[in-house]
């Protein structure tokens, strides 16, 4: 069911994008981390999870995470990281945040160019195992057919998620959490994605803006098990010279929780927000 967009959020949203960059910095204090550019951000969260790894590793700790594949460009860094560190993986648990599939719930092959899957292997898994690392296949899980309704036991049985990495969908989604009635509730299943989604993903993905043929179902973690993490790092930014995060962005940071905006479920856990200059920028017209 789709959620409105209500008088009141609306006045919320102008009121915050009415705000100076400066001003943002100051109310959201420590919650927000701001990188002068893409690549710093890229690299910020490979050295955020290279530490986690490392600080895991020196208590003979197990390390629990759910990742996100977008932001992308941080997996050739962490990769680098983890081998140049020589940081083992052995107990780590990989839990990446969702995987497009179609009509008939089959996931896309990992050759697919808008495989989740396909693209952390080519980005992360491929230079691990060529630089002999020791991250076990089967710690490595995307929720698919095979294994949806079972992923929230999984993830209870090995100790529950430590941090959560995520990105910042245009409407505030986490993973494929888009707006709907008991968003924050929802577990692990497969959605139908809106439009929203389908033609901003399309635009970015240099498929020609080929909405016709673009998946249009997914499987997907749910609210629960993200917003269950014992620490969520969430990176909001705008990307392929598209401005279209900065709403979102103070949303997350500030927004008053609803399930119009999922990523204001937030409120009341431990949270970081990491963005860069361009992003936090005040849009060029407020409307």
């Amino acid at each position: 069911m789709a959620i409105p967009i209500t008088p009141e959020r609306q006045a919320e949203v102008r009121r915050l994008l009415s705000l100076a960059p400066e001003e943002v910095r100051r109310r959201a204090a420590e919650r927000l981390i701001v990188c002068p550019d893409l690549d710093a951000l890229h690299r910020h969260m490979a050295e955020s999870i290279a530490a986690e790894i490392a600080a895991a590793n020196a208590q003979g700790a197990p390390l629990r995470l759910i990742l996100p594949v977008g932001p992308t460009g941080g997996y050739p860094y962490l990769a680098e990281l983890i081998a140049e560190r020589r940081l083992s993986l052995a107990a780590c648990w990989l839990f990446f945040m969702d995987e497009y599939c179609d009509a008939k719930g089959d996931v896309l092959p990992s050759e697919h160019p808008l495989s989740f899957r396909g693209t952390i292997e080519r980005l992360f898994l491929t230079p691990l195992r060529a630089a002999g690392c020791d991250l076990p296949a089967e710690r490595v899980i995307f929720p698919d057919q095979s294994n949806y309704t079972r992923l929230a036991a999984l993830i209870e049985s090995v100790g529950g998620i430590d941090t959560c990495y995520g990105g910042v969908g245009i409407h505030g989604h986490l993973a494929f959490n888009e707006p709907q009635v008991g968003v924050a509730e929802r577990s692990v299943r497969r959605v139908r994605l809106n439009a929203y989604t389908i033609t901003l993903n399309a635009i970015r993905a240099q498929v020609g803006g080929n909405i016709a043929c673009f998946p249009r179902e997914a499987y997907t973690l749910g609210m629960r098990e993200i917003l269950g993490a014992r620490r969520l790092q969430l990176y909001c930014r705008n990307d392929g010279g598209l401005d279209w995060a900065k709403t979102v962005l103070r949303l997350a940071l500030f927004g008053t929780a609803g399930d119009d905006f999922p990523v204001t479920h937030i409120r009341g856990r431990a949270y970081t927000i990491v963005t860069d200059a361009a992003t936090l920028a005040s849009p060029e017209h407020l409307i």
